[in-house]
């Protein structure tokens, strides 16, 4: 389940932590810099393709939430030379209109290396389970 030269996947787990921080703080810029210029990003069967539509979308998602905690779990990391395949657990506690949702999910994401430096080229997610919030 876990394949590859240490020191990606270190960088691979850096790019994970990465993504955390930058959803906390609610940082598009350093969010946006994790992807591909041709990245997709599949949210719960919404297809978006390329780095400025997935921040445009991530923009508005994170714009309905008071607050956000995000936390995540690898569960897989494969390295091939200067591509990735994984799975990724999350863990989010976010509050909307005052009212706390929690809720639990999984990525099944696409890396690629460039130029020395990991970066997203396609995450599926998913929800996976959730209490609180609208039912899905």
């Amino acid at each position: 389940m876990f394949s590859g030269p240490i020191e990606d996947r270190l960088a691979i787990r850096e790019l994970h932590d990465t993504y955390c921080d930058a959803v906390l703080r609610t940082d598009p810029d350093d969010w946006g810099a994790l992807w591909t210029e041709d990245a997709v990003w599949s949210l719960m069967g919404t297809e978006v393709v390329g780095r400025e539509n997935i921040v445009n979308l991530w923009n508005g998602a994170m714009s309905q939430f008071d607050a956000v905690s995000f936390l995540g779990i690898p569960g897989s990391l494969e390295i091939t030379g200067d591509t990735a395949t994984g799975r990724y657990q999350t863990h989010e506690i976010l509050v909307e209109n005052g009212e706390p949702r929690i809720a639990g999910g999984r990525y099944d994401d696409e890396f690629v290396k460039i130029d020395g430096r990991w970066l997203y080229k396609k995450r599926i997610f998913n929800v996976v389970a959730q209490l609180g919030g609208q039912k899905l």
